[in-house]
């Protein structure tokens, strides 16, 4: 697609209507940093304030995100951070594992499951409006990393509740809105609740300059890229390795498990080790996932 035909397209509203189709569709079924990611910091004072802009899909490619699923808990054998091949709708042998435990009927084993739940990322590139803390920033492009509380302000966005609301595409270049991103810590968690969009406004008046900063997007497909991706052998092997066995060991429904020893809960080791700024608790997203694992 030419940079002509994206604004083209910003008149017709028809990018809105394209995203705003995935986003229903979505709705029913690396070692060391990356430079490219940018992440929010807390002030002195323990919030966190900054102004962004997401961009439109970069050419070649249809969406304007990316979205991962993947798993990051302990076991007795270490730690298992990995993909999970369910971002690809193939199985995954954490999902089919957690199924198991969670079909048991054993308290104790969805304890388990609860800590070793699918964690749901989205990844967009963005422009850095106002960044206080890291003022080097501004009108930078970057890669953003975020999870399902955000995506819900996007897709409210598009999808207003209220007749009185004008859906926007927080995408577009020209009819879009700046996004300003509002964090507090609730409970030791980030929270964006108070996030939301500015009035819709072109992001630049100049059109040459926008196709500049189009130019400079980083591609998403890469974050869903089969390589990025282990088999599910691989995967199984590793998961065996954590959990300290020879072989997964599936849940024998006429078995009480009595005083097992579960991992130390994510949220409290994860947050240190594995977790972006960004990462909210998925809790909506992890209780549909629980419910379709008992469906199953």
């Amino acid at each position: 697609m030419s940079f002509s035909s994206l604004k083209k397209q910003s008149s017709l509203g028809s990018l809105t209507s394209k995203l705003v189709k995935e986003i229903e569709k979505t709705n029913t079924t690396k070692g060391g940093a990356d430079e490219r990611l940018w992440k929010p910091e807390l002030d002195k004072s323990g919030n966190g304030y900054a102004v962004i802009r997401f961009l439109p899909a970069t050419d070649g490619e249809d969406l304007p995100w990316a979205k991962v699923y993947s798993h990051a808990f302990q076991g007795p054998g270490g730690w298992y951070i990995e993909n999970s091949l369910t971002t690809l709708g193939a199985k995954d042998p954490v999902s089919e594992y957690n199924r198991d435990l969670w079909n048991s009927g054993n308290d104790a084993d969805k304890d388990v499951v609860r800590r070793q739940k699918r964690k749901l990322s989205y990844y967009a590139n963005i422009y850095v409006v106002k960044d206080p803390v890291n003022p080097h920033n501004e009108g930078g492009v970057f890669l953003f990393k975020f999870g399902k509380k955000i995506f819900d302000k996007l897709t409210a966005a598009m999808q207003p509740e209220f007749e009185d609301e004008t859906p926007i595409n927080p995408f577009d270049f020209w009819q879009g809105a700046n996004f300003k991103l509002k964090i507090r810590k609730v409970d030791g968690y980030w929270n964006y609740d108070k996030s939301e969009f500015d009035a819709a406004a072109p992001l630049l008046d100049d059109d040459d300059a926008l196709e500049a900063l189009w130019k400079k997007e980083y591609p998403l497909a890469d974050f869903t890229a089969q390589s990025n991706f282990k088999s599910y052998e691989d995967l199984e092997r590793r998961l065996k390795s954590v959990l300290g066995q020879k072989q997964v060991q599936r849940p024998r429904f006429d078995e009480e498990v009595v005083n097992e020893e579960l991992p130390p809960r994510p949220e409290e080791q994860i947050a240190a080790t594995v977790a972006s700024a960004t990462s909210d608790a998925d809790e909506d997203d992890a209780l549909s996932y629980f419910q379709k694992l008992a469906e199953e």
